[in-house]
C-alpha cells in the first residue's frame, strides 16, 4: 500500500474501532469506491495491535485492579469484586471464541458484502438506538451477573455479520439488561481486550510463518502508531460525548451510512 493509504486506513481502523459504528463497514469504502488493494494480513495485525495497546493504556488502573484482585483472592480464597469482573470478562468471551472458531470460514466465504453491512448497520444500528431510549437504565457494572455477562457474551457473537460493531452490540445488549451507559461501555471495552489479542496472535502466527519483507515491518509501525493513539482518543471522546447526549447521533450514522451502502450497492457497484 501506499504511504497515505496506509494514514487513512489505519485512522480508520483506529476512529471506528470502538465507537459503534462498525469498521468493517468503513474499511470497505476505500477499496469499493477507490479501488484501493486490500489491506493484507500484516496490516490487519498492525492496526489491531494499536487498538489494543490504546484499550489497553485507558483502562489500566482497572486492569491493573483486575488482576491484583485475581492475586489476593487465589491468596485468600475468596472472591473479591475485582476478580469477579475478571472472570465475568472471561464468561463473556467465551461464546465468541467458540462460535468464533465454527463459523468464521462461513462468513468470509459468504457474508462479507455491502448489502450484508449495509443492511446490518441500518438494523443493528436501530437496536441500538431503541434500547438507549428505553428508561430504567440504572445497574453499574458491578451489578452484572454471570448470566448477564454470558447474554453479552453471546450477542458479541453477532459481531461476526460484518457491518454489526462489536462495540455496538455489546453496548446494545448491556442497555437492554439496564446497565447505564458508561457501564455498558466500560464493559464493553473490556471485552474487546481477549478479542483483539486472540485474532492478533491469529494474525501473528500467520505472518510469522510467511516471508515478510523488512518494509512491511516498517509500514507495520506506523499502522500501529496511527491506529493506537487514534483510538485512545477515540475512547476518551466516547465515554464522554455518550454519557451527556447518548447514541442518538451514532444511530442517525449508521442509518444514513447504510442507506448510502445500498445506493452503492444497487446502483453503483
Amino acid at each position: 500500500m501506499l504511504f497515505y493509504q496506509i494514514i487513512i486506513l489505519a485512522l480508520i481502523q483506529g476512529l471506528t474501532e470502538f465507537l459503534p459504528i462498525s469498521s468493517s463497514a468503513h474499511l470497505i469504502l476505500p477499496s469499493q469506491l477507490l479501488q484501493w488493494p486490500d489491506q493484507g494480513l500484516a496490516f490487519d495485525l498492525a492496526v489491531h495491535l494499536g487498538t489494543l495497546l490504546a484499550v489497553l493504556m485507558y483502562l489500566r488502573l482497572e486492569i491493573m485492579a483486575m488482576l491484583a484482585g485475581c492475586f489476593s483472592s487465589l491468596q485468600s480464597r475468596q472472591l473479591n469484586a475485582d476478580a469477579r469482573l475478571a472472570l465475568l470478562v472471561i464468561l463473556a468471551t467465551l461464546p465468541a471464541v467458540v462460535i468464533g472458531f465454527l463459523v468464521k470460514d462461513l462468513v468470509e466465504a459468504n457474508l462479507r458484502s455491502v448489502l450484508v453491512i449495509a443492511i446490518s448497520s441500518i438494523v443493528f444500528g436501530l437496536v441500538l438506538g431503541f434500547y438507549d431510549k428505553r428508561g430504567g437504565k440504572q445497574k453499574n457494572i458491578s451489578e452484572l451477573s454471570g448470566k448477564q455477562s454470558l447474554l453479552i457474551g453471546f450477542a458479541q457473537v453477532l459481531a461476526f455479520i460484518p457491518g454489526t460493531s462489536r462495540s455496538g452490540i455489546t453496548i446494545t445488549a448491556a442497555l437492554a439488561l439496564g446497565f447505564d451507559r458508561t457501564s455498558a461501555l466500560r464493559f464493553s471495552f473490556l471485552l474487546s481486550i481477549p478479542i483483539i489479542l486472540a485474532g492478533s496472535l491469529l494474525s501473528a502466527l500467520d505472518l510469522v510463518a510467511n516471508e515478510t519483507q523488512e518494509s512491511i515491518w516498517r509500514e507495520m509501525a506506523l499502522a500501529v502508531s496511527i491506529a493506537g493513539l487514534s483510538a485512545y482518543v477515540c475512547i476518551d471522546l466516547f465515554i464522554r460525548f455518550v454519557d451527556r447526549v447518548g447514541m442518538l447521533p451514532f444511530v442517525i450514522y449508521r442509518v444514513v451510512l447504510g442507506v448510502f451502502l445500498l445506493y452503492l450497492y444497487f446502483y453503483v457497484l
